[in-house]
């Protein structure tokens, strides 16, 4: 018989209590007035913690930057999970993913920031949706809808291709419609002909849309 999980000591809950409230200071602080012009006395006064306590919980001003975007990815990928969910065709969930993603960044772009700066961000990106994404290009090319000598490089292409978006979006050099864009791109390197390219970018566009 499995043993139960062991209740949290009082200390263990204070200590999840205090660095909870450190990452969500820090959150609203970076959304406030950036990473860089954020000081780690700010975010742990902002949180009622001494100073000094900061670092029993975060070794930098980038790790608790990591943690408030591996939080902010957790809360992506549920939404973005129920958003692709109903789907069957790969080729629609990955123009799904992908325009869902650059619409994130749009609306928040402390979220965007983090990803385009932080060196974890690709590591942590992996983690949260990578399988997902790697699992849709082989269902696509198991399905006949994509056509690619090696889904791992078209992964890590295809990834690759988002960030960048995602930074030019952020830096005002792409306009309200490059999420569709993109997707069109993504799909047409992915082997679909322009036409359903065109198609499923469109709708996958429509569905992620503001309201």
């Amino acid at each position: 018989m499995p043993e139960s999980p062991a209740t949290p000591t009082r200390r263990q809950r204070r200590r999840e209590e205090t660095r909870a409230g450190l990452i969500a200071a820090a959150q609203k602080l970076f959304a406030r007035q950036s990473i860089e012009a954020t000081a780690i006395a700010e975010i742990t006064e902002a949180a009622d913690v001494g100073f000094g306590s900061f670092y029993n919980y975060f070794d930098s001003k980038e790790e608790i930057a990591e943690a408030v975007l591996a939080e902010a990815l957790d809360e992506q990928k549920a939404a973005l999970f129920e958003l692709i969910g109903p789907t069957t065709d790969p080729a629609e969930s990955v123009a799904l993913a992908h325009s869902f993603l650059i619409e994130q960044v749009r609306r928040n772009p402390t979220f965007g920031w983090l990803l385009v700066r932080l060196d974890a961000s690709h590591r942590l990106m992996i983690r949260a949706l990578g399988e997902r994404a790697r699992q849709d290009i082989r269902d696509g090319v198991k399905a006949g809808r994509f056509v690619t000598a090696d889904p791992e490089a078209s992964f890590f292409g295809t990834g690759g291709a988002l960030l960048l978006v995602m930074r030019a979006v952020l830096d005002g050099e792409l306009g309200a419609d490059a999420g569709i864009r993109h997707c069109e791109g993504v799909l047409r390197m992915l082997g679909l002909p322009d036409d359903d390219a065109v198609d499923i970018a469109r709708r996958a566009g429509e569905a992620t849309a503001p309201g």
